[in-house]
């Protein structure tokens, strides 16, 4: 019994970070984040997945890329400054950087 209920809650969890991958993309792309960012190559700014290799292990990436996609910044991947994203929802950008962390 202990068993199913755990391969269980596995199927629930890799079902549920599909769907995150999946809205983390869609929300990227529709909040314009793919002009300046490629997933596995560099536009203007950094690939996601050089974000996710730089911030891997930080347990406080999360709110910190949080923090700096709706401020903007400058500096960390180079001397082109990444515009303040004010318009998209706490909830969005939490969403997409989850995505972007999970990218190997």
């Amino acid at each position: 019994m202990k068993t199913l209920v755990t391969t269980a809650a596995s199927a629930a969890l890799l079902m549920l970070s599909g769907m995150a991958s999946a809205d983390g993309m869609a929300l990227a792309q529709k909040n314009a984040c793919m002009s300046c960012h490629g997933v596995d190559k560099k536009i203007v700014g950094p690939a996601y997945k050089d974000v996710a290799k730089k911030y891997a292990g930080d347990k406080g990436a999360q709110a910190k890329l949080v923090a700096k996609v709706k401020a903007g910044g400058k500096g960390v991947w180079g001397e082109v400054p990444m515009p303040p994203n004010p318009q998209v929802s706490p909830a969005d950008l939490n969403t997409i950087v989850a995505w972007i962390l999970t990218l190997k």
